[in-house]
């Protein structure tokens, strides 16, 4: 069960927790503030342990005190706020370096004081709280099983508790819980996560938050003449599914936004198949369809005034006497011809269809959000997502939202002259070009479905998994994008 998260307002070294944590401003010193009042209440090892150290609230700092019955907080946690303004950014950063730690020392509760004075604090504290305390520990048994469990969360304010900052708290769980879809389904096994399998889970997040859902099968994607997700999928036992998940809100909306994820739920490269080291993490490949379902239900309990679609392409890409083959031609829903050179380059032809089926819903905006390229790794290293746009301004849009969300996100060009190529002699296009560049030939290609539509591509291949916990995100699925998307949604309801 995932931490349930209240609020209060009191004294944070009075509150009955077994961790409380508390931010400390850089240029901390034992003589002032908490640190003064953990002497008098725990005497000069306090002074001792700070001076080893070196404890004084630089960003990234921590240290922590056993309060053995003095306070009744069993531990004090101190995270250093470094010399910067503190933002929402930093509360749920905050929160959820809290609450993994209390996971590590086997917690059941925790609070987080929150700073006064920074706007949506609270909501963020929430979320972080609940994305720190995440856990996957569905298929351990016996004595793999956790003994304790972090269920219990307060976020602690100054002043009086209103209505406004137990909402926030409310919808910052709400949202917390929604990214957990998402690493949850990152995190499960291919054999238990396939296209049927997905669906059903979009399905049910549907009927849970009040969603339209609706589900094209291989028989609806063949009669629509969606070739390239049936091509992707052909060589596996498991037929391939396009999801599509609408949020109306009451009234009319300020706009139509279109959310697309790639959701290949195991990767094998195909009849170009890839080593076998690593490939397990291919199980991850759906990261983009899991952000996607995860950012319906966190609209959905964010209540923008604005109209959002998810649209899912999930599919299996294996090695089978009926798989697709590089030298192949088919056509696609937008209706150009594609030759394949590359079985492993598959997401982009799932993602194709997938924006053309998008673009006929008249959006005035589609992200398209894909662990698509290892050169985008190669270029920005394991924790930030590049992007794309064929809009400036709007790439300037998700720029700001992907800051004050507080995810690493990166802007890379669409060069003009690695279109060449993509020509075909063949076919009207082909879907790979040289290996230079090869996260920009992959957006190129993509671009060629969207149309005039005002665009972003958004390549999550880095930090959609982790091989350890950093910042708000966790070891295995991360949830990265989610935060982003869903900030970008808000600004256009203002």
């Amino acid at each position: 069960m995932p931490i349930k998260v209240n609020l209060a307002s009191s004294d944070p070294l009075s509150v009955a927790v077994d961790v409380v944590v508390i931010g400390v401003p850089e240029g901390a010193s034992t003589g002032e503030g908490v640190l003064a009042r953990l002497v008098a209440a725990l005497g000069e090892s306090v002074t001792h342990q700070v001076k080893r150290d070196d404890f004084t609230g630089k960003r990234d700092q921590s240290i922590d005190f056993a309060t053995h019955g003095a306070l009744k907080p069993g531990r004090v946690l101190l995270i250093g706020l470094g010399s910067g303004k503190v933002t929402d950014v930093e509360c749920r950063l905050l929160a959820a370096k809290g609450a993994r730690f209390a996971n590590g020392v086997r917690a059941e509760s925790v609070a987080v004081v929150v700073p006064p004075g920074v706007e949506r604090a609270e909501r963020a504290a929430a979320e972080g709280l609940v994305l720190g305390a995440y856990r996957f520990t569905r298929y351990f048994t016996g004595d793999r099983l956790p003994k304790v469990e972090l269920s219990r969360g307060t976020v602690i304010i100054e002043g009086k508790v209103g209505k406004a900052a137990r909402d926030a708290v409310a919808l910052g769980q709400q949202v917390g819980e929604a990214i957990c879809v998402a690493r949850d389904l990152v995190n499960e096994p291919p054999n238990e996560v396939y296209p049927e399998a997905l669906a059903r889970v979009a399905v049910d997040v549907g009927k849970q938050h009040g969603l339209k859902v609706t589900v094209l099968d291989k028989a609806a994607l063949t009669k629509r003449g969606m070739k390239l997700i049936m091509a992707v999928g052909q060589g596996s036992a498991r037929d391939p599914r396009l999801v599509h998940m609408v949020y109306a809100p009451p009234g009319k909306p300020k706009g139509k936004l279109v959310f697309v994820g790639k959701g290949l739920t195991f990767d094998s490269g195909g009849l170009c198949i890839k080593p076998a080291p690593g490939m397990e993490e291919m199980k991850g490949d759906m990261g983009g369809a899991a952000n996607v379902i995860a950012l319906m239900a966190a609209v959905a309990a964010a209540k923008p005034n604005v109209e959002v679609h998810g649209v899912i392409g999930a599919a299996e890409n294996m090695p089978d006497g009926a798989a697709y083959r590089p030298g192949d031609i088919f056509g696609s829903l937008d209706g150009r011809t594609v030759e394949i050179i590359n079985t492993d380059a598959e997401g982009r032809l799932v993602l194709a269809d997938c924006l053309a089926y998008a673009r006929a819903l008249k959006p005035d905006l589609i992200v398209d959000n894909a662990t698509l390229t290892g050169a985008c790794v190669v270029a920005l290293g394991p924790t930030v997502s590049g992007f794309f746009s064929n809009r400036e301004e709007l790439a300037e849009r998700l720029r700001s939202a992907a800051k004050a969300a507080g995810e690493s996100m990166w802007q890379l060009p669409l060069i003009e002259e690695l279109r060449d190529g993509l020509k075909s002699d063949w076919a009207d296009i082909k879907h790979t070009a040289d290996r230079w560049g090869g996260a920009i030939t992959a957006a190129l290609f993509l671009r060629e479905f969207v149309g005039d539509v005002p665009w972003v591509h958004v390549d999550i291949a880095g930090p959609s998994m982790a091989n350890k916990p950093y910042g708000i995100f966790s070891k295995g699925g991360t949830g990265h994008g989610v935060l982003t998307f869903l900030r970008l949604i808000e600004g256009f309801t203002g």
